[in-house]
């Protein structure tokens, strides 16, 4: 089922395991960018939902404890049912070399933690601008 189908909002998949983040993360997904929000706290589980909810947009934690990021994107990539979702890196890691390796995985975009509301807003139209008229 594709929650988007019975609502206005974009669906946003938020994946992170460290709770408060996941909290302040889905709160400003639902207040400034207007989304509705679907929560995983690891790797499995942000795979499995991807596939029950069909998300718009997929924000993702890289560092997750069953599974890297990397890791999940690469499953998520392989199946045809999730290929072309839009996925989000949203990560501490910094360095140029972990920024270009993530995008090398099949990330459309990267932002790191801690990130600026605006960014996660200009992120989110990029990537939904269906559901961001202007």
């Amino acid at each position: 089922m594709n929650l988007t189908s019975s609502l206005s909002k974009p669906v946003v998949l938020a994946v992170d395991d460290n709770l408060d983040n996941l909290v302040l993360l889905e709160y400003q997904l639902a207040t400034v960018a207007h989304c509705a929000v679907v929560t995983a706290a690891t790797g499995e589980s942000a795979v499995n939902l991807a596939h029950s909810n069909q998300p718009d947009l997929i924000l993702l934690d890289i560092l997750l404890p069953d599974m890297n990021g990397v890791e999940v994107v690469r499953q998520l990539r392989q199946s045809p049912a999730t290929a072309g979702i839009p996925i989000v890196a949203l990560t501490a890691l910094a360095r140029t070399e972990d920024r270009d390796r993530i995008l090398d995985s099949g990330c459309n975009d990267y932002l790191t933690k801690p990130y600026d509301l605006d960014d996660l807003q200009a992120v989110v139209i990029r990537h939904l601008p269906q559901y961001c008229p202007l």
